[in-house]
C-alpha cells in the first residue's frame, strides 16, 4: 500500500512531539507544585512534586518510544512483530481514555487533537496488519465429492 508509510511516519512524529509535550507539561506541573507547599489530605508535597517528575518521565518515554517505533515502522515499511503490536495496540488505548477525559478537562478541541491522534495510531496498526495464515486445501475425500477407497 502507498499511504500506510505516510501514515506511520505521521503518527510517529506526532507521538515523538506529543511526549515531548508531555514531559514539558510535567516539568511545569512540579515546579508549580513545589511552589504551594500544600498538602492534599495530608500527602507530603515532595512527595507529590516527586511523583510528578516520575510520571512525566515514564509517560514521555512510553510516548515517544511508541513514536519512535511508528517512524520505523514507515521507515522499513515492514509488518511489526507481536510485542510491538501490543505496546501500540496499549498507545491507542490510552489515548481513548485519554481523549475522553480531556473532554471534560481541556475541551472539544483537545479532544479532537487526541481522536486524530489516535486514528493515525489505528491506521497504522490496520495498514500494517500482518498476513494471515494460509487457508489449509480440503482433504481429497471432499474436493471431489466421491470419497476415495
Amino acid at each position: 500500500m502507498v499511504a500506510r508509510r505516510p501514515i506511520a511516519l505521521a503518527a510517529g512524529i506526532v507521538l515523538v512531539l506529543e511526549a515531548a509535550g508531555l514531559v514539558l507539561l510535567h516539568i511545569v506541573l512540579a515546579k508549580l507544585l513545589a511552589g504551594q507547599r500544600m498538602s492534599l489530605d495530608g500527602l507530603d508535597p515532595d512527595l507529590m512534586v516527586t511523583a510528578t517528575w516520575v510520571m512525566g518521565a515514564v509517560l514521555g518515554t512510553y510516548v515517544g518510544l511508541c513514536g519512535v517505533l511508528l517512524v520505523l515502522l514507515g521507515v522499513r515499511d515492514r509488518v511489526p512483530g507481536r510485542a510491538v503490536r501490543i505496546l501500540l495496540i496499549s498507545c491507542a488505548i490510552t489515548h481513548a481514555v485519554l481523549g475522553a477525559v480531556t473532554v471534560g478537562l481541556v475541551g472539544w478541541a483537545a479532544f479532537a487533537y487526541m481522536m486524530v491522534v489516535l486514528g493515525l495510531i489505528v491506521a497504522s496498526l490496520l495498514l500494517y496488519a500482518p498476513e494471515g495464515p494460509e487457508p489449509e486445501p480440503a482433504p481429497p475425500a471432499e474436493r471431489g465429492g466421491v470419497a476415495a477407497a
